[in-house]
């Protein structure tokens, strides 16, 4: 085993992780016992001080945190699948291994998609709120009408494995019609048992779509890939879901299309610089929005830890980690 002086776990993990952690690592485990977020200082601090740091998605590994002197940081292991939030060009170049936890946060981000996805057709998030405010006079033909579901037009940007998921429960359960759009050549062999189609560009599938969930990765890429030339492609009468990154959607660009309801509304579980979210979006009634709970189950979050030691263990004893980025 590689003879390492710390393990720095940037936030409080499922307890039955940390004692599985300590448990395999013991005294060499420093927990963050009041769960508050790290500085960059802190986080440079960390890189600095310990031979390996678990950090979550919200921890911004920047380039700045990585050109920080005298890092002795050999092991990233990411509490997320994400790493947009992670330098790796930096990371790289600093020699770390950096490692994600994919395909067990699936089933619950396609769960929190079509929550999202419900909810913001069906204004439930505005019905709980017309309810608790004591505003309902009781039940009328005309009142609170959303936007029916079954047999609409999916359009999925990204079809990799929580996508898939997302296609399996609207296809399956509501009858849905799937759309998709991604570069990866692997993608038509996963469209037939959904009957999905793969759109050519973006632009064709935003025109087509009745619901819109994003499943790409973020990045340089991705970077505001729907912005205000994309919502004017969509259909007035159709909604935008995000449970990917933040960033992928231009949050003023958004705001204003649904002020202006060009588009009929939006389900959001993630947001440009989270936590702090635009102003913009609070009193917008035809956005829902959740504190990113993708993978807030349980079952998913002890599972995703355990991933990180899986990976840990691997490098401890000079195995290539199952998860490595880079």
């Amino acid at each position: 085993m590689k003879d390492v002086n710390k393990i720095i776990v940037t936030r409080r993990w499922p307890e039955v992780v940390e004692t599985e952690l300590r448990d395999m690592c013991g005294e060499l485990v420093q927990l963050n016992e009041n769960d508050q977020a790290m500085s960059q200082d802190e986080l440079k601090e960390a890189l600095c001080s310990a031979d390996c740091v678990l950090p979550t998605v919200t921890d911004p590994i920047n380039a700045d945190v990585l050109s920080t002197d005298k890092i002795r940081c050999q092991f990233l292991g990411n509490f997320g699948v994400g790493y947009n939030h992670i330098d790796i060009d930096a990371a790289r170049s600093a020699g770390i291994v950096v490692t994600n936890t994919p395909e067990v946060l699936t089933d619950c981000t396609a769960d929190i998609a079509m929550t999202l996805l419900l909810m913001a057709a069906r204004r439930t998030g505005e019905g709980e709120r017309h309810l608790r405010s004591h505003s309902w006079s009781g039940w009328r033909p005309t009142h609170m009408r959303g936007a029916k579901v079954s047999g609409k037009v999916l359009g999925l940007v990204g079809f990799g494995r929580i996508a898939l998921a997302v296609a399996q429960r609207a296809h399956f359960g509501f009858g849905m019609s799937i759309l998709f759009f991604d570069p990866s050549p692997g993608s038509n062999q996963r469209a037939e048992a959904f009957k999905a189609v793969r759109c050519e560009t973006l632009d064709e599938l935003l025109e087509k779509s009745d619901f819109v969930s994003l499943h790409c990765p973020g990045g340089k890429k991705t970077y505001h890939l729907i912005d205000d030339q994309q919502l004017g492609k969509m259909k007035k009468s159709a909604f935008l879901i995000n449970t990917a990154r933040g960033d992928v959607v231009n949050s003023e660009a958004l705001i204003k299309a649904l002020q202006e309801r060009r588009i009929a509304g939006a389900g959001l579980d993630v947001y440009e610089g989270e936590p702090a979210i635009n102003d913009g979006f609070y009193g917008l009634e035809n956005a829902v929005l959740l504190p990113h709970l993708g993978s807030a189950s349980e079952e998913t979050r002890v599972a995703m830890g355990r991933r990180v030691l899986e990976n840990l263990r691997a490098w401890l004893n000079g195995e290539p980690p199952k998860d490595r980025v880079v």
